[in-house]
């Protein structure tokens, strides 16, 4: 959205920055706190909150930030963004209450903690923004109803893949053509991955094994295609996706099953192997035939079905627009539309006994395929965001996936709630 730059620039001359709270200080954090720092100055990262504030003071120094200082009191938030200061903290009510707080950014990729940060936010009246498709495919639809409630933004980043496809996909529509697909462009793909294997690609790049198994087994893509379904409203062809691998995204019409993409509906899927490797796709339909030959002349096919393409995602780099664009525009990058349309699916990783306890996202008991989400219910399906500590209460083999009826759920947990508030409402 390019009027966001001009927005920007209007509210740096105003010296008024936007006063941001962010939870998380991992991977994701560093590199947004140092984008921010050296790059945004319209935007003021007041706070991070981490449940070990050391790592949140070193993802400050990191930054290139001086004089950090550690708060516990709403009062000393206030005094911290007064100043134009720095700080870290473990209270998260306490930045939450903060009055001056425009906006929350939810880095930590956590289900559990993540969706209770991001709902303490939206009730607080703060615009919230995740870096989280592991959370916002659980329960995103849930937060954004809650959101429009409160009359805040709540986005996915700009820059993920959710965030390139939604963008690209606007922009096409406002083109005139109907988006009929969605999906992601993928290097490698390998469900039986574990952080075994994934620990020496996950070392060398400074990376956690778990994290770097979800890259590869199917779980991220999973979980950031039901991001893409809940806000276009698409839904799945079959459960984990053609997956189609090819050498080119600009060729990879030609390699989907007749009738993959049909004009009234849209599935998001994904291209293996494809160059440039990366980003995302989105498919345009259209049967205007001076469109057509428009669009042949210049060289996107012959139609009527087109892809659209872009080469890169830079979530990191990016959300900060995604802030920017939500406090000061009112728009959100990428959310919910409604009801939830995919689920991300708990499949068996290995044949799992009555007594095992699943490990979750990027671990070894478990990984993902995306299904629509009727299929999910009807067939008591277990979410991938559910899964950790869940006790199998029997035998299930291989590649097979959970239900609800295979486990016994960890006592006392938010994201359960969600979950079924979530249902119920919609549903």
């Amino acid at each position: 959205m390019i009027i966001v730059d001009t927005a920007i620039a209007k509210r740096l001359e105003e010296d008024r920055p936007i006063r941001v709270a962010m939870v998380g200080a991992g991977y994701s954090a560093k590199h947004i706190a140092s984008q921010i720092l050296s790059s945004f100055p319209a935007i003021h990262l007041a706070v991070i909150v981490n449940r070990t504030p050391p790592n949140a003071l070193a993802t400050y120094r990191q930054a290139g930030a001086d004089n950090v200082e550690t708060v516990n009191t709403v009062g000393q938030v206030q005094d911290i963004i007064a100043r134009r200061g720095h700080a870290v903290t473990d209270n998260l009510d306490a930045v939450i209450d903060a009055p001056d707080i425009d906006a929350v950014i939810e880095t930590t990729g956590e289900v559990e903690y993540g969706a209770y940060a991001a709902l303490k936010s939206i009730q607080a009246g703060k615009h919230t923004f995740v870096l989280n498709c592991e959370m916002d495919a659980t329960v995103g639809p849930l937060l954004k109803a809650y959101a429009d409630e409160r009359g805040v933004v709540y986005s996915n980043s700009d820059g993920d893949e959710p965030g390139v496809a939604s963008n690209l996909a606007r922009h096409v529509r406002t083109m005139g053509l109907e988006v009929v697909g969605a999906g992601n462009l993928k290097g490698f793909y390998d469900v039986h991955r574990t952080p075994e294997t994934q620990r020496a690609f996950a070392e060398a790049n400074n990376q956690k094994p778990h994290m770097m198994t979800s890259f590869v087994d199917g779980t991220k893509l999973s979980m950031e295609l039901t991001v893409t379904a809940n806000a276009l409203g698409f839904g799945v062809g079959k459960r984990g996706m053609h997956g189609v691998a090819c050498d080119d995204v600009r060729t990879s019409l030609q390699h989907f099953p007749e009738g993959a993409f049909q004009p009234g509906k849209g599935i998001v899927d994904f291209l293996l192997g494809a160059a440039p490797y990366t980003g995302a796709f989105v498919v345009g339909h259209t049967e205007h035939p001076m469109k057509q030959d428009y669009l042949k002349y210049l060289k996107m096919g012959d139609g009527p079905f087109y892809i659209f393409y872009t080469p890169f995602h830079l979530p990191q780099l990016e959300i900060p627009i995604t802030v920017a664009r939500g406090v000061l525009c009112g728009d959100a990058a990428v959310a919910p539309k409604g009801a939830p349309q995919c689920e991300a699916v708990a499949i068996a990783k290995r044949d799992l006994k009555a007594g095992d306890t699943l490990d979750g996202i990027g671990g070894y008991t478990n990984y993902t395929l995306i299904d629509n989400f009727d299929v999910s219910l009807k067939d008591n399906l277990l979410p991938m965001g559910v899964s950790e500590g869940c006790v199998m209460k029997r035998d299930v083999p291989i590649d097979k996936a959970l239900t609800y009826d295979d486990v016994i759920l960890p006592d006392n947990r938010q994201i359960d709630q969600l979950r079924r508030d979530m249902i119920n409402r919609f549903f």
